[in-house]
């Protein structure tokens, strides 16, 4: 069956980085665009950011742009975000996901998407 499965998470202070890996299972990862998606205390879903399906194209939510990096590497079946310059306000549950759509472009709607990790915990604080 579908699986993701998160990891790296942690605390850092402000201006620290962290690098979290998303590995993969049970389909064909390179059919699939990945997404991550955060969710900050007593707050909604957040989308974060995208890579396309071999990797060529990469989406950041504004908030997030210029720090997070997302790449992936097909053949180890996983999917990173290395997080630099971390805020306070980056501190969230950060959760991989797939749309479980094998064509089509884009997706930033977190509501719609098929499978999910169980998330790592991100917190930023001094």
């Amino acid at each position: 069956q579908v699986q993701v499965v998160e990891s790296g998470g942690g605390l850092v202070q402000p201006g620290g980085s962290l690098r979290l890996s998303c590995a993969a299972s049970g389909f064909t990862f390179g059919n699939y665009w990945m997404y991550w998606v955060r969710q900050a205390p007593g707050k909604g879903l957040e989308w974060v950011s995208g890579i396309n399906r071999d990797g060529g194209s990469t989406f950041y939510a504004d908030s997030v742009k210029g720090r997070f990096t997302i790449s992936r590497d097909n053949a180890k079946k996983t999917v990173y975000l290395q997080m630099n310059d971390l805020k306070p306000e980056d501190t969230a549950r950060y959760f991989c996901a797939i749309d479980g759509r094998t064509t089509g472009w884009l997706n930033k709607d977190p509501a719609t998407y098929k499978y999910w990790g169980q998330g790592t915990q991100v917190t930023v604080s001094s």
